[in-house]
């Protein structure tokens, strides 16, 4: 497991163990200078009143840099990885300070005697135990250990590491203490047996929301809708946030650019099929530097692409392949070896979705996917029937063409219909979850190719982005002078809308930036932004929603939301009425209640274990699990809410506590009371730092 991920998973808690890991890799770095740079800056910000060092947090953050270019040295930093780390920095300073205020909440000390013992004992400390083991013999090497304490050189590091360890094992002490505040009672140990060991018998069937009527019998006013908002406001506590409107004035390259970059590719063609060495080639050629020795197929390449490389019916060892443009980029190929390959295939549809447990809406959907096909077998032109009718906003633009494709990237149902029928052949309709579909199978192949290629990405010129940046300049003085509408309307330019996003979130089509966070958290409403250069080019803002209230703002969509909410529960109360009355005349009978909605199946099952978290016969359903399990032999359920509607259940038979061994519980209580400590001590020291008076005044 990788640092980060390492400190996202325990980062409320373990953090004098995580610094005593990632300190470990760098603390024997003799003569490593750990000054930092901070740009002149002191305070990086404050916790509960104390002033956070900006060296400590610069430090590190730059060892989280150091570890993520050790796990990943092909990956760049980009600006969202860079984002992440320098939270995960602040993260952990903010939270040693927390852990500090609780050692002296709780008195907690370690003694020099106790740092002695633990480093001379058979579990030594993490620091420890990650610099001296020996993997041969499994152990701490003792001999290079007191060398390494020993040695003159080396004394200010080991009263560093000492501080680590005392930090360390006050932790534990930490962990000791808060531990012992929790307990675990034998109804509680009763409980889990029966979920781990409880084997139960159950007759059930699911009554499904349409059956109380359709969504437009069940009225929801606006002031429903605010009232449940005002009654439920913990649901929608968030963070302050913020929304954007946005021009972006692209700096995509000229053609004029990238026929520069065509013919500087092309000058290379004849030098790459000679040469010996291709890694060396790909290397001082290419801008990615891992394109030599793979294997391709045509979902490597995008349609028109991929026709070019593997349309040549002599395709053979030693081709040299383009420039191909591909993806924003020019790919220059050389072919090593062709290969049989793993089919592909290569198909356009046509798709009429339908809601799930929708059965009118699914009849209605399958209805008109019949019609679209009787069309296409009528004559007509299947591109222009899917750019009407197919609801597939991705490939409807384009007829419904989806590319080539492996079998396993397509959903069960569409590949195997796919795969098994002819090239030219339109099948259809084939249902998946994601409603109907009118299939027209356009190609298949099962080439491969071993090749290297030289990559060049296709960049805009100085000069194309100067003049990109020069208009959106002007942009911004227009906005700033006459308003941000009346500026997109003068440079015809296209209003984008963030929606709302908090300090942490990636924004919507603009992903992470420090620029644009920092603009729109720093400026008031209707302020308008300097150029902020991004990765979809030259931008300019204005701030157009400010929330610092900590709620969700009751908006169009969370209005749906709720009313959508709303609607189901009150379909729920219905059904809840109905089958209530129709359980008290029928004495409970599941077969004839079913019967009389619609013809409803009854579903028998055995062998219901709450740890297989599925039905057998039915699927998987926790509500519906959850409710088998808390029920008694020989007992009717009243209406029980599940995932898509209202379950009447008949429990016949449960076993499970005559069979289990006091040893067996004895295990379940150990894991029990191990699983309540860490979601105590995850709980208490997330409260801790929702209660601190956090100040974050990094500026980066």
């Amino acid at each position: 497991m990788g640092l980060i991920t390492g400190i996202r998973e325990r980062l409320h808690f373990l953090f004098y163990a995580l610094m005593a890991a990632f300190l470990a890799l760098i603390i024997f770095e003799w003569g490593m200078d750990f000054s930092g740079s901070s740009g002149g800056r002191t305070v990086a910000g404050k916790v509960n009143g104390n002033p956070v060092d900006y060296q400590q947090y610069e430090r590190i953050y730059d060892s989280l840099v150091d570890d993520f270019r050790s796990q990943a040295p092909q990956a760049a930093l980009t600006d969202a990885i860079e984002r992440e780390l320098r939270q995960r920095a602040w993260d952990i300073v903010v939270n040693s300070f927390i852990l500090e205020e609780q050692f002296e909440r709780y008195n907690i000390r370690v003694s020099s005697e106790e740092i002695l013992a633990a480093v001379e004992s058979d579990m030594p400390p993490q620091v420890i135990f990650q610099n001296f083991f020996d993997k041969e013999t499994g152990a701490v090497d003792r001999e290079k250990l007191e060398k390494a304490r020993m040695a003159p050189e080396n004394r200010e590091i080991w009263i560093t590491i000492e501080d680590i360890i005392r930090t360390e094992l006050m932790e534990k002490k930490l962990q000791r203490t808060l531990s012992r505040m929790v307990r675990v009672t034998d109804a509680e140990v009763n409980a889990v047996a029966e979920r781990e060991y409880g084997v139960f018998s159950a007759s059930f069937f699911v009554a499904p929301y349409s059956i109380a009527g359709d969504d437009a019998l069940f009225t929801v006013s606006g002031e429903e809708v605010k009232t449940y908002y005002n009654e439920n406001r913990d649901l929608f506590r968030q963070e302050p946030t913020r929304s954007l409107d946005y021009v972006v004035f692209s700096a995509v390259p000229s053609t004029r650019d990238s026929l520069s970059i065509r013919t500087e590719l092309a000058s290379l063609a004849e030098d790459f099929a000679e040469t010996e060495d291709d890694s060396a080639f790909v290397n001082l050629q290419s801008d990615l530097s891992d394109t030599f020795e793979k294997l391709y197929s045509r979902t490597d390449f995008s349609s028109e692409a991929g026709d070019l490389v593997f349309g040549k019916h002599d395709l053979k060892a030693g081709d040299v392949i383009g420039p191909v443009a591909d993806r924003n980029r020019y790919r220059l190929i050389k072919v090593k070896a062709v290969a049989e390959g793993k089919p592909v295939a290569k198909a356009s549809h046509i798709l009429i979705p339908f809601k799930k447990d929708d059965e009118k809406g699914k009849a209605a959907a399958k209805k008109a996917a019949s019609r679209v096909l009787k069309k296409i077998r009528s004559g007509k032109n299947f591109t222009d029937l899917a750019k009407k009718y197919s609801k597939d906003q991705s490939s409807a633009s384009k007829g419904g063409d989806l590319g080539w494709f492996a079998r396993e990237a397509m959903v069960p149902e569409f590949g195997k219909a796919v795969f098994e029928a002819d090239v030219g052949s339109v099948i259809g309709p084939v249902e998946t979850v994601y409603g109907y579909h009118i299939i027209r199978v356009t190609g298949k192949d099962s080439r491969a190719i071993r090749c290297s290629e030289v990559v060049r990405n296709m960049r805009p010129s100085d000069a194309t982005l100067q003049s990109a940046r020069r208009r959106a300049a002007e942009f911004q003085m227009e906005a700033e002078e006459k308003g941000f509408a009346e500026a997109s309307e003068a440079f015809e330019k296209e209003r984008h809308e963030t929606g709302w996003f908090t300090q942490k979130d990636e924004i919507q089509r603009l992903g992470y930036n420090h620029a644009v966070a920092k603009f729109a958290f720093a400026s008031p409403k209707g302020s308008v932004s300097n150029v902020v250069q991004t990765d979809a080019g030259y931008l300019i803002m204005r701030v157009a929603g400010v929330n610092d209230s900590g709620y969700r703002k009751l908006d169009k969509k969370l209005r749906s939301d709720i009313r959508s909410g709303l609607v189901t529960r009150k379909k729920g109360e219905v059904l809840d009425e109905r089958l209530s009355a129709m359980l008290e005349k029928s004495g409970g009978d599941l077969e004839a209640i079913a019967g009389s909605l619609g013809g409803l199946s009854v579903i028998h099952a055995d062998s219901i274990r709450f740890r297989d978290q599925t039905i057998p016969g039915y699927g998987s359903d926790i509500r519906l699990i959850e409710a088998i399990i808390g029920m008694d032999p020989g007992t009717v359920s009243r209406p029980v809410p599940v995932a898509n509607g209202r379950a009447l259940i008949a429990l016949h038979k449960k076993t499970y506590q005559n069979n289990v061994p006091e040893s067996g519980k004895a295990m379940l209580g150990g894991l029990l009371l191990q699983a309540k400590q860490k979601k105590f001590e995850q709980d208490y020291f997330t409260a801790e730092r929702n209660a601190a008076d956090i100040e974050d005044q990094r500026e980066y």
